[in-house]
């Protein structure tokens, strides 16, 4: 990444079709601004000492390049520990890892540009006269697309990029006339047979000689392929589209941005981290900032500096908001489930996420780019390295460690940003631990494991490509470099593209697929650099202030088994506190409040207020977090408001002997008729067959023109919805699958989609747990003919029709029992635990007016309506407020056929309690769960 992919000036908004030459250079304007902040209360680096620290990593490339053109040359890569190259086929495979070498002297292509970086332009000079003479791209192998894109096809640019840039100089280069750009473009033409598929998602294999699907080519097969893979092609396909002007390729990248885009989880704004590639469903739908996704958000932003398209920007801030909004849990990076966000995927983290705080630099987002670098840092000085992933508790998970250059990239870019020299002192450690744990005669090896500083025999092409070329960076001074950096921006891979390839004419089909799925929120796409005095508020510690409490969060001696990594800060020093993890019964979080200058008020209605003023916080550092705090509690009340889920529905049965007097609860579905709009739906009902409905239906006359029953399980929900359509049911029940559970035990939750366009689901669909759907099933038992009333509400009862036919004693009571009216609640706001205050179980959209701010949900059945006079305006420094809909709201009391065994709470009951009913009914949720929703 290049300090240009800043990309927006300092104080004044950028046209959003500026000369991107112009973006370069306010973006650096920026960058001084910052560091004219930090120089001035920190002692920096002596100049003498930075030169020697390059000089220093001058000399670790050169043995690192001297011994791969010595021992390893023409091969792909070097194995450091028996000095001979690495050849695909003549070393035992090593699974996917080996799909980045093609028998094209991978490591001389993507260290290219670093020399001319280094300033190694006649090395360079020779590199080039090497590639062309002695590089075949037509060889029998299958490569990945992504590696073979990134490192070769990225190389051979970066290389032509700076060969015509030395061209116009006038001293090297002179003989070269593009046969780098049309060694490109015919790699290019070789990759663009792997887009062949209905999505526009590119195979993640192909031969290079062969191409797809041909039996010689022994690729073609796959189906999926990671997000990463499909969304990490844009810049190096429009930059060779716009060299060349062949569209194609851009256009090729384009289509498989747009339908990634497309498929993203629309709630979350997420995506997963493997897609198919003809169906577009998500495989793995797990969802971070790390391995299999990082470089997706990284070329949505870096498209949009390069190209110029403002959609690019649009969703790269969409992802961000999602990303800060579930995945950042400073100073962790957390994967979660897109379709439950609140949820963790996992409790560890990869290497590759040490990317992330380089691009929220470019971003513009200091603050957490400091604190999980931090964090990152900490874990370093603890094992010498970056393990390949690592705990919550910052325990070693996988042990490995091929000398990744993220962290390095990150290191640069904070440094550019702030001017801390801390940043230096980083770099420093870097250096000191490269050459004492992995150098070994024949260049550097990767670490095996790093708690026992074991070597592999592995000397990665990306360790040439971007560990030297941001290490030199992060020392050299302008004058060191025989070019302006900025003028450039940084591919995924380090090589460099030039900025002036935005100005090239295209004739380029764009589909703008953003506006079309999405609201977006102006505030959230701000065409300016971030203000430097409210980044650096006028204080040279700040970023000191922000790193301070995560000094000590990695136990050297003892890691802790944490669950929270801010149990892990020692003498009180604590991250700020988040939105969602605030609770209001919390003696901790309400003295962090006070510290903040956030008072707590409770209201006489049982709704809790928070106001901030920023005088009373202890310090200015406080205040700025409880204004943080107080912009998360808005920004989680809005999401709340769109994520509130649909209110709970009704089956009635009204034939005989019911008529009406059995009112089921059922869960509503996120597709298909929505019955609050529409007639409600009478039928009888039957079983499909199969029950779970997942497939084609056996028995479609059995269904037809009524409301079919089938099973929770084995397949989506939205499937089911369609084969029972497919026979022309008109309406659905799924009944839950797991036997005994009960709406008087859980809380209900809505149907969700399956990712696809549902919008040929036209017939309603409703969820019943195994209680109530019982009643049916043995109602059908009983009296065959079963007629059922699907609907928003339940309908007043028929008197005349209970005249005609009057239900026996027995049956009176029995239905009696089964008359219950339960509220429902959402799913995603139940499953965390931590958090019982961020989403009621008995909240609905009723409960709460357009102009609503409330945080926590009231505890009120879904009929309630709130006061449009008990509204709040949303926070501000100056005093203004967010209310907090807490557990005490009163209770409706307009429900008198409720059950009697479901408790509703009463004005006045005690919060623990209700907290613990909350609780109890979260953990029998959890328990009973499917993966399907």
């Amino acid at each position: 990444m290049s300090a240009a992919g800043g990309g927006r000036g300092c104080g004044s908004p950028v046209p959003q079709r500026a000369p991107w030459s112009l973006v370069a250079a306010t973006a650096a304007f920026c960058l001084v601004s910052a560091t004219s902040l930090w120089t001035a209360g920190a002692a920096p680096m002596s100049r003498e000492e930075k030169q020697k620290l390059g000089n220093q990593v001058l000399e670790m490339f050169d043995h690192a390049y001297g011994n791969y053109m010595e021992h390893a040359y023409p091969a792909d890569e070097l194995m450091p520990l028996t000095c001979r190259g690495r050849v695909r086929g003549q070393e035992p495979s090593r699974g996917d890892v080996d799909d980045a070498l093609g028998k094209f002297s991978l490591t001389l292509i993507d260290s290219l540009d670093t020399l001319v970086v280094l300033n190694k332009t006649k090395e360079f000079e020779d590199a080039v006269r090497k590639v062309l003479r002695d590089v075949n791209l037509d060889n029998d192998v299958v490569v990945s697309v992504f590696e073979t894109n990134i490192r070769v096809l990225g190389g051979l640019l970066g290389g032509h990029s700076l060969a015509i840039m030395l061209k116009e100089k006038g001293e090297y280069m002179q003989w070269y006339n593009d046969e780098l750009l049309q060694m490109a473009k015919q790699l290019g033409y070789k990759l663009l047979p792997a887009f062949n598929t209905t999505s526009g998602l590119p195979y993640p294999r192909i031969n290079l000689k062969f191409g797809i699907r041909k039996p010689e080519a022994r690729t073609g097969t796959e189906t999926d392929t990671c997000t990463a893979c499909a969304g990490t092609l844009i810049l190096e396909f429009a930059a060779l589209s716009r060299f060349t002007g062949a569209t194609i390729f851009e256009e090729y990248a384009r289509k498989a941005l747009d339908f990634l885009w497309e498929k993203r989880q629309r709630s979350s704004n997420l995506v997963g981290v493997t897609i198919n590639i003809h169906t577009g469903d998500w495989v793995r739908k797990d969802s971070g900032v790390g391995a299999g996704i990082d470089s997706y958000y990284e070329y949505l932003l870096k498209a949009y500096v390069l190209l110029g398209d403002d959609s690019f920007l649009e969703r790269f801030n969409t992802h961000y908001d999602a990303i800060m909004r579930y995945i950042s849990q400073p100073p962790l990076l957390l994967d979660v489930h897109i379709h439950k966000p609140m949820l963790n995927a996992r409790t560890w983290m990869d290497a590759l996420l040490a990317f992330f705080p380089g691009l929220q630099v470019l971003k513009g987002d200091i603050r957490p780019a400091i604190e999980t670098h931090e964090m990152l840092y900490q874990v370093i000085k603890k094992h010498n390295f970056l393990p390949e992933a690592f705990t919550t508790d910052f325990r070693v998970h996988w042990a490995q460690h091929p000398l990744r250059p993220e962290f390095a990239e990150s290191t640069y870019f904070l440094y550019k940003a702030t001017g801390d020299p801390y940043y230096l002192e980083v770099g420093k450690t870097l250096i000191e631990n490269l050459n004492k744990y992995a150098r070994v005669p024949c260049g550097f090896a990767a670490m095996k494991d790093v708690r026992t500083g074991s070597h592999e025999d592995r000397m990665d092409s990306f360790f040439l490509a971007e560990m030297f070329k941001y290490l030199y960076l992060l020392f050299a001074d302008k004058e060191d470099i025989i070019f302006d950096i900025e003028d450039y921006i940084f591919t995924t891979e380090a090589h460099l593209l030039p900025l002036w390839l935005s100005t090239t004419s295209q004739n380029i089909s764009k589909k703008n697929t953003t506006s079309e799925y999405t609201e977006l929120d102006d505030s959230n796409f701000d065409w300016t650099c971030p203000n430097t005095q409210i980044l650096f508020p006028n204080d040279p510690l700040y970023a000191q202030s922000i790193r301070e409490p995560l000094k000590n969060v990695v136990d050297k001696s003892c890691p802790r088994g944490i669950i929270r990594v801010e149990e892990s800060f020692r003498s009180g020093a604590k991250p700020p506190l988040r939105a969602r993890d605030f609770m209001a019964t919390n003696p901790e979080h309400l003295e962090i409040l006070k510290k903040m200058g956030v008072s707590l008020i409770h209201l006489k209605d049982g709704r809790v207020q928070l106001v901030q003023h920023a005088v009373q916080a202890a310090s200015s550092i406080d205040a700025e977090d409880g204004l943080r705090f107080m912009q998360e509690m808005i920004e989680l009340s809005s999401q709340q408001q769109k994520e509130q889920q649909l209110p709970p529905r009704a089956v009635q049965i009204v034939s005989h002997p019911f008529f009406g007097r059995v009112v089921l609860t059922a869960g509503p579905a996120q597709f298909g008729l929505d019955l609050s709009k529409h007639k409600e739906t009478r039928g009888f009902v039957a079983s499909s067959k199969p029950y779970n409905g997942c497939s084609e239906l056996t028995n479609p006359e059995a269904v037809m023109g009524k409301i079919a029953l089938i099973q929770r399980g084995q397949c989506m929900f939205a499937e089911k919805a369609r084969n029972i359509q497919n026979a022309g049911a008109i309406g659905g029940i799924v009944i839950d699958d797991n036997e005994g559970s009960s709406s008087d035990t859980a809380p209900l939750f809505q149907m969700a989609g399956d990712g696809k366009d549902t919008d040929d689901i036209q017939i309603p669909m409703l969820f019943l747990f195994s209680k109530e759907g019982s009643i049916i099933l043995d109602a059908i038992r009983e009296y065959e003919e079963v007629e059922v009333l699907l609907s928003d509400k339940a309908k007043d009862r028929d008197p005349d029709l209970e005249t005609e036919e009057p239900p026996s004693s027995e049956n009176d009571s029995q239905n009696q029992s089964a008359e219950q009216i339960v509220s429902s609640s959402q799913e995603v706001g139940l499953v965390d635990q931590e958090s019982p205050e961020e989403s009621s179980p008995n909240s609905h959209p009723e409960s709460s007016s357009p102009a609503d701010t409330d945080i926590a949900a009231s505890v009120s059945p879904s009929e309630q309506n709130s006061n449009p006079a008990e509204n709040h305006e949303t926070t501000s420094l100056d005093g203004e407020c967010t209310d907090l809909d807490n557990q005490l709201q009163e209770q409706s009391e307009t429900e008198e056929d409720a059950s009697p065994n479901v408790s509703w709470g009463k004005k006045g009951q005690p919060i623990d309690a209700i907290l613990a009913d909350w609780n109890e009914d979260i953990e029998a949720f959890e328990m009973m769960e499917k993966d399907e929703l």
